[in-house]
């Protein structure tokens, strides 16, 4: 189960992050977003529990929790949708 943590402290590494997650179970992934333009986190991050369960324990256990010095926010990860027209018109699709 994927799910989105926000409020991150800016300074918030993933080995910091990852620690505070495995008190409630295996992690399978954990990313914290950096912008590309600076290097700097954007102040959340996606994290993949190895059961629904655990998911679960980490939203009713650390959402509203403080976590270095900020409140944090903790929901389902959305998944990206992709709209029906294609890209916002004016914008070109980035390719990698």
């Amino acid at each position: 189960m994927r799910l989105f943590i926000g409020n991150l402290n800016f300074k918030t590494t993933e080995e910091n992050l990852l620690q505070l997650l495995k008190e409630y179970g295996e992690v399978v992934s954990l990313k914290i977003i950096i912008d590309r333009d600076t290097g700097r986190s954007k102040g959340f991050a996606f994290v993949e529990m190895a059961t629904n369960e655990q998911a679960k324990s980490v939203m009713e256990n650390l959402n509203g929790a403080e976590f270095d010095g900020k409140i944090l926010k903790v929901d389902y990860a959305k998944e990206k949708e992709e709209s029906a027209r294609g890209p916002r018109p004016g914008f070109k699709r980035r390719r990698y």
